[in-house]
Formats: C-alpha cells, sequence, structure tokens
C-alpha cells in the first residue's frame, strides 16, 4: 500500500520567518520531525532549491547542537555521486554552439532541409537554433522524470507530435528531429542516482514554486516506503498578509526617466548601506539599467559581487579576439583593420613598426580615402607604417583560408596567429576574461578522447563567416563572473537567488510592466499546448514561478521597488505584481509608502553661455589655403580652431564610394587623360579610348572596387561623350590644355606687410588652359550648378576662384613655385577664371568669376587687414551664422548650440 504524503509543512510570512530566521525554523521543524519518528538525522537528506542556501541551513542546523542530515541540492548531491557520463559522437552536449554544428550534419541528409538551406540560408541558420533549443529543453524536462517512466515520455512525446494540428511542416519536423535527438541519448542523467538512494528519511524546501526533480523523486520514495518530509516556504502575493502587518520595511519609487531611475536606485542602495543594512540585494531585473547603477555605484569604492555575471562575448579579451578576426574576413576594411591593431593583441605588430607606426598608417588611410585593405599601398607609407602593415597581412594568413575546413583546423590556424603574435600570453594575463575566452575556444584545451566534443571540432566543416559566426556564438554563450574585491557589500542577482537568503535590504530598480512581468518565452518549436501536455513549463507556469519569487521579497528586512513613470512620451504602468502587492496591502489595512529621496538638492545659479570668440596675439600660421581663408571670412572662430590650433575631424573610411570619391577619381581620370594626350602618348588611341583608359587606370590606383563603383561607372558613360563634344567645341574656339594640377606657393604679402613676409599661400589648381586672350583657370566641379552661379553672383563671396587668382597673379617677393616657373610676361596677359560643372543633368556648364583678377586685388589687401588684426590679438568671434554653422565640425566646441537666446 502506497503511503500517504504527509501535509507539508508551512512557514508563512511573520517575524519568526524572515529571510534570514527562517532557518532556524526549517532546521528545527525538520530535526523535531526526525526525532518524533525515531529517523537517524545523519542518514537523512534535506534538499534545498539553490546553492546559496547550503551555508545558511547548515549554520542554524549547528546551532541545535544535533546530527545534521546531508544538505545538498538536487545537482550538487547527483555530483557528488558520481561523474555524468561523457558525451559521444551526435550525442547532445549541452554547448549550444557545438550542438549546432552537430544538428547541422544531423539535418544534412534530410531533403527539405537542403532545399531550405539552398533557399535561405539565414532561415536555415534559424531552424537549427530552434532544433537544438527544443532539444536541449525536452532533454532538461526527460531528466526530470523517473527513470522507470521515462520512456513513457518520450512515447508521450512522440503522440503528441503526431497528433498536433495547426503547426507548419518545417516546425513539425525541425520539432520530431528534435524530439528523437534527444531521445536517442543512451546515457543516463546524473540525477537518476538520487532514485537509487536509500536515506533514512528525505526532506524537501520548496520555495519559489514546484520542483518537479524534488518532487519526483519524493514520490518514488514514499512509494518506496521512505519517509518524506515537505517544508514549503512559498508565500501567495494576493493573500500575503493576512496573518498581519509586513516583517519589513516596504517602499517605492516612481522616477522621471532612465537617468533617474539609476540614481535613485543607486541612492537607495547607498541609503541601506548607511543605515547598516548589508549586504544589499540589487536585483538584476534590467541588465542596461544595472549597468548605469553599477557605475555609479562603483565611484563610491563598494565591494560589488555579481553572480549574475557577465556575457564572455562582452568582455576586453572577447571584443579584441572578435576584431582580429573581423580583420581576417575577405570582406575587411581597412577600419576592421585598424580596430584590431590598436588592440593589446597587436602589440608585438605595433612594437615591430615603431612607437608612431599606427598613428601614421591610420592618417595616411583616411587622408587617402582607402577604405579596403587591398587599396593599401605599403610603397605609399612610412617606412615604420609599411613595416606594420605588412607584418600585419602576413600574421593574418592562417586566418585567411578561401575555402571551408574542420573546425579543428580553424582553431589550430587561430591558436598559430594567437602565438606567432605572442597574443596568447596576452590573454593569459587579462584577468577580465582572458583565460576563460582561451577556454571556451578550446585553445586552452582539448577535448576527450571519443567525446562528442571531439567529434564535432573533426568533422563539422567551416568557411571562414561560418568559423567565425561559431566564435560569436560560443562566446555568447559563455560566461564570466568578476571576483569581489574588498568586502561584500553589494551582491547583484536575479529575482530568484534572493529568496531565503540573509540580505540586509533589497533594491529591485524596474519594478514596471515592461521589465517586471513579462517572462522570457520558452522554445519557438514548443507551443504552450504541447508544453501543457508533455509536462513542460508554460508561459502560465512561468509567471506564476515568478509571482512566487516576488513574494519572498517580503521577507527581506527592507525592500525598495523603484520604477519609471513614463517610457519616451508614453505612460509606463507599474508591474502587475506590485498592483498585486498594494491590493493585498490594502485589504489587509495597510498602504505601500513612497520612498523618501535621500539625495541633497543643490540649487545651482544660471550661467547663460555667451557667443564664443578667442585671441591668438602674435600668432599666425605658416601657410594658408583656400579652405583656410574661407573658413576666416565665414567665422572667424573656425578659423582659430581649424587654422591655428590645427584641429581637424578624422575622415571616415566609407566601405561604399561616395560623391566624394566620384569626385576624387573624376579629377585624376581628367588630368591623366589631358597630361597623355598633351604629351602625345600612345597616339594611335582616340580620346575615348584614352579617357576609357584612364578611368580604369585611376580606379586601380585609388583602390575603388568595381562593383561598389558601378552607379558612378554608369554616370561616366553618359560623361564620356558629353565631355569630348564639350573638349572639341573649346579647342574649335582656340582653348589649349596647358598643365593640370597646379601647385602654387606664393607670398602675396611679402612685399607690403613684413609681419606677413613669410605667410604662404598655397592651393592646387585643377587645371590651367591657353585661350585666345590669355589664360584660363578652372575648377572642376561635381556639385550643384546653381550653387555656383549664386557663388560668383557676388564675386566678393567666391573665395576660391579669387584665391586662386592671387596664386597666378599676386607672388610677391620671394614666391616660389612647385610647378614649372611661370612665364615672365604671366603678369601682362589677362586673367579669367571658372568652375566648369561635370555632371549637371544639362550636360557641361561653365560658369565664369567676371572680373577674377579685380577680385583677387580686393580679397588681397582685406585679407592683409584681416589677419594683422589676427596678429594684433583682436577678438576672433563665433559668427554662429549661415551654412558655415550647419555642417561645422567646430560647432561643439564653440557652443554654437548653447548660447543664449540662440537661435536653432
Amino acid at each position: 500500500m502506497t503511503p500517504v504524503p504527509l501535509r507539508p509543512v508551512d512557514f508563512p510570512l511573520s517575524p519568526a520567518h524572515t529571510s534570514a530566521s527562517i532557518w532556524d525554523g526549517v532546521a528545527r521543524r525538520a530535526s523535531d520531525w526526525l526525532e518524533a519518528r525515531g529517523l537517524a538525522a545523519r542518514d537523512a537528506v534535506l534538499l534545498l532549491p539553490f546553492a546559496q542556501h547550503l551555508a545558511p541551513a547548515r549554520r542554524a542546523w549547528m546551532k541545535l547542537s544535533r546530527w545534521q542530515p546531508r544538505i545538498e541540492t538536487t545537482h550538487s548531491l547527483a555530483s557528488a555521486l558520481g561523474p555524468s557520463a561523457l558525451p559521444q559522437a551526435q550525442q547532445l552536449t549541452g554547448d549550444a554552439a557545438i550542438d549546432a554544428l552537430a544538428a547541422r550534419a544531423l539535418l544534412r541528409g534530410q531533403s527539405w532541409a537542403e532545399a531550405l538551406r539552398g533557399e535561405d540560408p539565414r532561415a536555415h541558420d534559424a531552424a537549427v537554433q530552434r532544433l537544438v533549443e527544443a532539444a536541449h529543453a525536452l532533454a532538461r524536462a526527460a531528466a526530470l522524470r523517473d527513470p522507470a517512466h521515462r520512456a513513457a515520455f518520450w512515447e508521450q512525446g512522440r503522440q503528441a507530435l503526431a497528433q498536433q494540428s495547426g503547426v507548419g511542416h518545417l516546425e513539425r519536423a525541425l520539432l520530431a528531429v528534435a524530439l528523437e535527438w534527444a531521445a536517442a541519448d543512451p546515457r543516463a542523467p546524473a540525477t537518476d542516482a538520487l532514485f537509487a538512494l536509500r536515506p533514512s528519511a528525505w526532506l524537501h524546501l520548496q520555495c519559489g514554486g514546484p520542483d518537479e526533480l524534488a518532487d519526483t523523486l519524493l514520490a518514488s520514495a514514499e512509494a518506496d516506503g521512505i519517509p518524506c518530509l515537505r517544508l514549503n516556504a512559498d508565500l501567495p502575493l494576493d493573500q500575503a498578509f493576512d496573518g498581519g502587518a509586513p516583517v519589513g520595511r516596504l517602499e517605492q519609487a516612481v522616477c522621471d526617466d532612465f537617468e533617474d531611475l539609476a540614481q535613485c536606485s543607486a541612492a537607495s542602495v547607498l541609503d541601506h548601506l548607511q543605515a547598516g543594512r548589508s549586504p544589499v540585494a540589487l536585483i538584476a531585473q534590467d541588465r542596461v539599467l544595472l549597468r548605469r547603477v553599477r557605475a555609479l555605484l562603483e565611484r563610491q569604492g563598494l565591494g560589488i559581487q555579481d553572480e549574475t555575471g557577465w556575457t564572455l562575448a562582452t568582455t576586453a579579451p572577447a571584443a579584441q579576439l572578435m576584431a582580429m578576426l573581423r580583420a581576417a574576413r575577405r570582406d575587411a576594411t581597412v577600419d576592421d583593420w585598424l580596430a584590431w591593431l590598436k588592440t593589446p593583441l597587436a602589440a608585438s605588430l605595433r612594437d615591430r613598426g615603431g612607437s608612431a607606426s599606427l598613428a601614421a598608417l591610420e592618417g595616411h588611410c583616411r587622408k587617402r580615402g582607402w577604405s579596403s585593405p587591398q587599396a593599401v599601398r605599403a610603397d605609399r607609407l612610412p617606412p615604420g607604417s609599411a613595416r606594420l602593415w605588412e607584418a600585419a597581412r602576413e600574421a593574418l594568413v592562417p586566418l585567411q583560408s578561401r575555402g571551408a575546413q574542420s573546425l579543428e583546423r580553424w582553431i589550430a590556424a587561430l591558436l598559430q596567429t594567437l602565438q606567432q603574435l605572442g597574443a596568447d600570453e596576452q590573454l593569459k594575463r587579462q584577468p577580465a576574461g582572458g583565460p576563460q575566452v582561451l577556454e571556451a575556444l578550446w585553445l586552452s584545451k582539448t577535448p576527450w578522447p571519443g567525446s562528442g566534443h571531439e567529434a564535432v571540432l573533426r568533422e563539422a566543416q567551416l568557411t571562414p563567416p561560418e568559423f567565425v559566426d561559431w566564435v560569436s556564438r560560443t562566446l555568447e554563450a559563455g560566461e564570466y563572473k568578476p571576483p569581489l574585491e574588498g568586502g561584500l557589500q553589494i551582491m547583484i542577482t536575479p529575482l530568484a537567488r534572493t529568496m531565503l537568503r540573509p540580505f540586509g535590504a533589497v533594491v529591485l530598480p524596474g519594478a514596471d510592466a515592461a521589465t517586471l512581468g513579462p517572462v522570457p518565452p520558452g522554445p519557438a518549436l514548443i507551443g504552450d499546448a504541447l508544453a501543457r501536455q508533455l509536462g513542460l513549463p508554460t508561459a502560465e507556469d512561468r509567471r506564476r514561478a515568478l509571482a512566487w519569487q516576488f513574494t519572498q521579497l517580503l521577507r527581506a528586512p527592507a525592500v525598495t521597488l523603484l520604477r519609471r513613470g513614463h517610457l519616451g512620451n508614453e505612460p509606463l504602468a507599474a508591474s502587475p505584481l506590485l498592483d498585486r502587492l498594494e491590493l493585498a496591502l490594502r485589504s489587509a489595512g495597510h498602504a505601500l509608502p513612497m520612498w523618501r529621496d535621500p539625495r541633497a538638492e543643490v540649487n545651482l545659479s544660471a550661467g547663460p553661455v555667451r557667443r564664443a570668440a578667442a585671441r591668438a596675439q602674435g600668432l599666425l600660421p605658416a601657410a594658408l589655403s583656400a579652405s583656410a581663408v574661407e573658413s576666416l571670412r565665414q567665422c572667424p572662430y573656425q578659423f582659430f580652431a581649424r587654422v591655428l590650433l590645427g584641429l581637424r575631424e578624422a575622415n571616415e573610411l566609407d566601405v561604399q564610394a561616395d560623391k566624394r570619391d566620384y569626385g576624387t577619381w573624376l579629377h585624376a581620370v581628367l588630368h591623366q587623360f589631358h597630361t597623355e594626350r598633351a604629351e602625345g602618348k600612345d597616339a594611335h588611341l582616340d580620346d575615348e579610348a584614352r579617357l576609357q583608359r584612364a578611368s580604369q587606370e585611376q580606379m586601380r590606383e585609388l583602390g575603388l572596387a568595381p562593383a561598389e563603383f558601378l552607379p558612378y561607372s554608369a554616370s561616366f558613360a553618359r560623361f564620356v561623350p558629353a565631355y569630348l563634344t564639350w573638349l572639341r567645341e573649346r579647342e574649335a574656339e582656340g582653348q589649349r590644355f596647358e598643365r593640370g594640377e597646379v601647385e602654387r606657393r606664393v607670398r602675396p604679402w611679402a612685399d607690403v606687410e613684413p609681419a606677413l613676409a613669410d605667410l604662404t599661400l598655397l592651393g592646387r589648381i585643377d587645371r590651367v588652359d591657353e585661350v585666345a586672350d590669355g589664360r584660363l583657370l578652372i575648377d572642376y566641379k561635381t556639385g550643384s550648378v546653381k550653387g555656383l552661379k549664386d557663388k560668383v553672383t557676388n564675386p566678393l563671396e567666391d573665395t576660391q576662384l579669387g584665391v586662386y587668382a592671387m596664386l597666378m597673379r599676386h607672388g610677391g617677393q620671394g614666391a616660389s613655385h612647385d610647378a614649372p616657373h611661370q612665364p615672365p610676361d604671366d603678369a601682362q596677359r589677362r586673367l579669367r577664371a571658372q568652375y566648369l560643372a561635370l555632371d549637371d543633368a544639362k550636360g557641361l556648364q561653365s560658369i565664369e568669376h567676371e572680373g577674377v583678377e579685380q577680385t583677387a586685388a580686393v580679397m588681397r589687401d582685406g585679407l592683409r587687414q584681416d589677419l594683422m588684426a589676427v596678429h594684433r590679438g583682436e577678438d576672433l568671434p563665433a559668427l554662429g551664422e549661415g551654412v558655415a554653422c550647419a555642417y561645422c565640425e567646430m560647432r561643439g566646441l564653440c557652443r554654437r548650440d548653447d548660447w543664449e537666446g540662440a537661435a536653432p
């Protein structure tokens, strides 16, 4: 006859059953029960929910001065009884990244899976992940069953799957594979050994909802006649206060926004510590918020321990390793390479190039617009940067296999690369996750011979992107727990781990409907209906368990619940659990008080930001370009920052070719075309062929990928005939190309202003043509024709062509020229200047700057006055007007947006 289970011993909410004192009650009630039945305590087993409960339970039992039972969790007891069997090939290992590769092999022979892989590789990868997720869930559920009934569980699963309706063919097929994969594993779970134990009695403390393994174990033991005692610490939230008032201090806070919530949470923790309530449990309900709260608390030098740990992928060593792997990809960008070369893993390469080699390399890449590694020309780099670049290319060769190879070979190649760089030792020395990264990726350990891990590492064939994806997934699944420094004052822990632990106070940030209430979904392939049939947790079961866990907070001496009142512009409701708590308090005649903010309020006097201005007495640049002159004329403060201070915004290394790349390329194409044409090179080629050849050569020279440049190549195909037509018309009028890319350096004020005698004006003129009445300066443009016409409408506003005319006309004393020497009659020849719009929809258009020589003369005198004002130390104000401000990189320096009364 099966004995009738005894009624559980309950521990309702009371001063005697707080999170600290409940263990004395558990030890006393369990000891009395064993003694009353004449059962040997030393032969009994007490099962607890978590490993964190073992220490307080053992301390409480020691106070009784009686024999102590064996106090364990189900998993700690199973581990003590013997090791788990190693998984063999094609068996579940529990490692999601490894099992995903095994699942790929399982699906390889399935026609429907191969069809999916061919049609949509991403959908196939998602299917593999869902398959692994379902197989793990089913294997865990089976391990909770009585070994005698496990076969029936698998059969029940097959029948339930056969009866499923409303499920797609793909989902049903994947779930069938997952079920059979998990069921085919002949290994007995380590917890099966528990069912063979014959203690004098089983005792189990339930907290946070039913424990299916413990319940199954006790039911099996009772059927075998072993005495069992169930201790129940769960509290129904809605009736939690039926027995009286709250046993601890409860309070809630409604905060304005994310930052206010983070600051209030940190202030609450500090307030509890100052009141002597230590340690404080800080519940990790919202990890993003917790990062901010932790940053605020770390400034106080407190001892913080994080039980939730960090995803291994978020640690610095993992980020450094991923940077190296991204640089090794075929589609890597120069930005990817620079990111890797800046990491500690590339320290030996930087040493080889020299201290300034990396900065110089980055500067050259940004200046020349080299966005792909193939575009980088080592022969154009400084010697140290060239050594660094070549060494980096050589170091990544083992990781740049073009085809698929085994995971074992990929790991060996990664280890070889790290060892050549000395980066393996670098990782070992990094305390925040370095050794864990090496171990997770099988770089510092090897799998057991004959194990499932070894089989996958040897047999799985991965392409380079698939290997990087495997590394990423492995690091995402790994965990790093930083060690505690100093004495424990704050414990960051999940809600479930706070139950029945002797914390001085509990702080829960994020007690709102968006954070505390939703439960994580179950396996995507196992809906609630199937989960209910198989006895797996449903969404309702997870919500119920969350409520049990939340209610256990009421046993703490002090609980602070904080939430946001708004999410953006939308109101954000309190968590349903918080609403239920308030209703329970109200029904018992109590209220949930508001939290008192301990932060000190400081009144700050208004400090309006005035319009910025600078002074640079006695300071002048060594040289001025057209863009520097434009800065001085548009905004003196911009000139101060850009030219006098030399501040620069780093150019982005865009992977996709943009309009700027097109303009640079087109300038180079036209220069090569006209230079070769003037020199008579390859005279057998017609103009169109010569222009097309120049376009291809300049594309290679600038490192532009044909596929990325395709839209501009199409524009160029329309440009060629239009340009050649324009050129023939101009040559018919007597216009001839003289020279291109003309570098000029002159000293315009050497003969009029001693203080400016050494100041050089420099620039590069796209093209100089001979015309019947003198010389024509041409500046190629690929921008708006309207903008160019607006610019020359008021000639004195056109800085660029005015400066070019100064370069050609006003050499002054001591002028120097990088281009061929100016003919002696240049001063007498008429000078004209124009913009040539190359890509207007209506064809090429010339926009002339009328009277450019007069403009240059006026500009020369005006610049002399402005530069002397700078030299005398007069104010260089930020004007904050017009287009000069719209895209100015110095906007943050002059605080334009913060000026009192500033227009947006």
